[in-house]
């Protein structure tokens, strides 16, 4: 049976007393289940004080991007093994705004996704496709395409250690949630991409719904054979939210 998952993108928001007690809070009211595991992705700036929190419980810690480059003079990046050091053990590679916002295309998120794993950490690979591309019936053909980028870059037993997040463009952010069927729909052409290539890595592979998860959506799009969990935006930002989600995975 492959193991949950809830992943916390707190994406650029916060300060760091306001991350320092988001953190204790989800501590402190913490019940999730023994299926799930839960992970938790603040700013740079934040991982090492959230790091020393998060030390000793079942709370898990990542980040939100990585360096494509190991080391070198790359002013501003920060690499695969500087968060290993830090103690993250997952790293997002791929969203959606690191595409359109900061032009990263199909074979810099490949390079990005290996550096994660030459530093030992489990990247967190996003897909998805932009409300235009859903309109125009492309949606199939772009998964397969940011999926065969990776795959063609990494081969396929790169994803025995390796979570796919699908996040619609056109539902983060916006309020809007692709229905359970429509998610599910995507997940399936997910895990049958990967079956493919190996059908033991594309049965056990865990899979993730990124469009706008909220408490009053998750237990419906959890439901669905092929979602594993999901990987939470603005939700993630309150506790008492992201706590229900956690359980409502479970």
């Amino acid at each position: 049976m492959r193991k949950s998952m809830v992943a916390g993108n707190w994406k650029m928001h916060g300060a760091h007393e306001s991350a320092v007690q988001l953190v204790k809070a989800i501590l402190q009211g913490s019940e999730r289940s023994d299926n799930a595991e839960a992970v938790i992705c603040p700013p740079f700036v934040y991982l090492a004080d959230i790091a020393r929190l998060l030390k000793g419980s079942d709370l898990v810690l990542g980040a939100q991007d990585v360096c494509a480059e190991d080391n070198g003079a790359f002013t501003g990046e920060v690499s695969g093994s500087m968060l290993f050091d830090v103690g993250c053990r997952y790293v997002i590679v791929g969203h959606s705004e690191r595409r359109s916002l900061f032009g990263e295309n199909d074979a810099m998120v490949a390079r990005k996704f290996m550096a994660t794993q030459r530093a030992g950490l489990v990247p967190i690979l996003c897909v998805g496709e932009t409300l235009d591309q859903r309109q125009n019936g492309e949606t199939q053909a772009v998964i397969m395409r940011q999926l065969k980028a990776v795959l063609d870059a990494a081969g396929i037993h790169s994803f025995e250690q390796a979570i796919v997040a699908y996040e619609p463009v056109w539902a983060i952010g916006t309020g809007k949630t692709a229905t359970p069927s429509q998610a599910q729909e995507v997940h399936a052409l997910i895990r049958a991409c990967i079956c493919a290539g190996d059908a033991r890595i594309g049965a056990a592979i865990r899979l993730l719904y990124g469009g706008s998860v909220k408490a009053s959506n998750a237990a419906d799009l959890f439901q669905m054979p092929d979602i594993d969990g999901g990987l939470v935006g603005g939700a993630s930002l309150e506790a008492h939210e992201f706590l229900a989600i956690c359980e409502a995975v479970g």
